[in-house]
């Protein structure tokens, strides 16, 4: 049986959307990869996103853990074309309907829409779009002018924009902004989803609710803090969510199993509805 056949229609699901995270050890151009490293890391990522489609998500988001960062909006070339090569290797390792996302953090939102444009990826997700926030590496600033700039350049309508808006990654620079107008604004300036979350649950509900008051139009994903224990009170408010620690097994790949009993959960969401 083909993995086709195995994952059915699961990525083209219409429903709650899991977006499964891999993360990726630092890649070659980056202070911390370790020399001769690189087949492991790939080898590691397309296992996880296998044992994401076998499971039943509908997507992976590729993510750089390369523990000191940019704050600017580019890559070094040998990371940016590492990411082209697992990219390409997660595309052709899963089936139609799977979504693969790309993530060069913190800030590369214009060298991870390169990437997902050529080598099939579906979406990206951009840590700041509007505004600014602060950063381990310093202050993050969203320049959407030359993002959109550069995404008409290259055709990538057709990868969508997935924003932080209120999250681990993006918090707006000196408060004072609501979530909800951070999300209106973004969608304003090309952002096709917005994400958030915090691992306070009480405050997530209250925030995704404001949303959806403000910007009833627009998806809300969770930005992540979502587990099989919280999965059914979260994602019952939710659109979708990217989805990580809690479906890692050893030696941090993936595990099938705790992904199909994550998607048993979203699916006795929609059953419920």
């Amino acid at each position: 049986m083909s993995q086709v056949e195995k994952h059915g229609a699961a990525g083209g699901r219409p429903g709650k959307v899991c977006l499964g995270v891999v993360h990726l050890d630092p890649l070659p151009g980056t202070p911390f990869h370790e020399a001769g490293s690189f087949d492991r890391i790939l080898d590691d990522a397309v296992a996880s996103v296998r044992a994401l489609y076998q499971g039943g998500a509908h997507g992976a988001l590729l993510q750089t853990v390369d523990r000191v960062y940019t704050t600017r909006d580019e890559s070094d070339p040998a990371r940016t074309a590492a990411m082209s090569v697992i990219t390409r290797a997660a595309r052709e390792a899963t089936g139609d309907g799977f979504r693969i996302g790309v993530q060069l953090m913190r800030h590369a939102t214009k060298a991870s829409l390169a990437v997902a444009k050529v080598c099939g990826g579906d979406f990206v997700r951009a840590t700041a779009i509007v505004g600014a926030t602060v950063s381990t590496h310093g202050l993050v600033q969203a320049d959407p002018l030359d993002v959109m700039e550069y995404r008409r350049k290259i055709d990538a309508w057709d990868v969508q924009v997935i924003a932080d808006v209120d999250s681990m990654h993006f918090q707006w620079l000196g408060g004072g902004v609501p979530t909800e107008s951070i999300a209106r604004q973004a969608a304003f300036v090309g952002a096709d989803v917005v994400c958030l979350g915090s691992k306070d649950e009480e405050r997530t509900l209250r925030t995704i609710a404001a949303v959806r008051r403000t910007a009833p139009d627009v998806p809300v994903f969770l930005a992540g803090h979502t587990d099989h224990e919280n999965a059914a009170r979260l994602m019952a408010h939710a659109d979708g969510a990217f989805v990580s620690t809690c479906l890692n097994g050893w030696k941090g790949r993936i595990q099938v199993e705790k992904v199909a009993a994550y998607m048993d959960i979203l699916r006795s969401l929609e059953d419920a509805e």
